[in-house]
């Protein structure tokens, strides 16, 4: 496994491997990798026959306090272990020099799917993230990129990005990852502490609610809210960020639940911010 933070090294590397007619597969990641990021890595792994993953916790989609980016998690030696186990043929770990180099003033932003959900709440955050992911697939240019659908509006955000600036790359969003009692794996979980960790599973639970009510025929959408907040708000150490049923494609709040839907939540577990979503066609 060849790991490098240097870009033209990196390069060198996929240009042999492109020589090759190899099949580029990419994961990028932020690191402290867990079972989630690692069903992308093993789909990713079957599917190409070359495959990078980048780890590389981008400052810029960050609150500008700076707090978050701080205390996000991070693990590289044990990253590093478990990509090797995988296979990973590269693994791309940049400084923030080397991304951000001095002088950096160009930045690219979505001004459409980014107007909600979490883009209300974090203002900034999707063009940090639509920044670092051009900079990325210009480095790697894989044929295919996996990510996963616990981050479903930056998944959908970077599916336009690609469209919208003319990417070759291939967009695979995977299922989510959870742990025996439902809680969607993030690396944020490792910042919870013990009864947190048994507070969070809440996020779940208000989803598989919801679920239910309109299993049962509710299709007002501010009712299916409602019972959502009303079971978060029994947990003391949830406070609730947003709870939003919208249209999978637009991302846009509908009012009456039909057709193909995004029931879309975050939920502060004491300081720790968490996301999840479930996808329902209804009737």
């Amino acid at each position: 496994m060849f790991v490098s933070g240097d870009i033209k090294k990196v390069r060198k590397a996929l240009n042999l491997a492109k020589t090759k007619k190899r099949t580029v597969g990419f994961v990028p990641t932020m690191g402290a990798l867990h079972a989630g990021h690692m069903s992308l890595v093993k789909a990713a792994r079957n599917q190409c026959e070359f495959l990078v993953v980048s780890l590389f916790v981008n400052p810029i989609q960050f609150s500008p306090s700076g707090d978050d980016f701080r205390e996000y998690p991070r693990n590289f030696r044990g990253d590093k272990k478990l990509l090797q186990a995988q296979g990973v043929d590269l693994v791309f770990n940049p400084s923030i020099k080397t991304i951000y180099p001095d002088g950096f003033s160009t930045v690219v932003e979505e001004h459409d799917l980014s107007n909600n959900l979490c883009g209300l709440s974090r203002p900034g955050h999707f063009k940090g993230v639509c920044t670092v992911i051009s900079k990325l697939l210009n480095v790697v240019q894989p044929d295919i990129m996996y990510l996963g659908r616990k981050d479903y509006q930056q998944a959908q955000i970077i599916r336009r990005l690609i469209r919208d600036l003319n990417f070759s790359t291939k967009v695979k969003v995977l299922s989510i990852i959870r742990d025996k009692d439902g809680l969607a794996l993030s690396s944020r979980n490792r910042l919870l502490t013990f009864k947190e960790r048994k507070d969070a599973v809440v996020l779940y639970r208000a989803l598989k609610l919801a679920k239910k009510k309109i299993v049962e025929g509710q299709r007002n959408s501010a009712q299916v809210t409602q019972s959502i907040r009303k079971l978060i708000a029994s947990v003391r150490s949830a406070k609730i960020d947003y709870v939003e049923i919208v249209e999978t494609k637009s991302l846009k709040r509908v009012n009456k639940i039909r057709g193909r839907i995004l029931i879309a939540l975050a939920v502060y577990i004491g300081r720790t911010r968490l996301i999840d979503n479930i996808i329902l066609d209804v009737k």
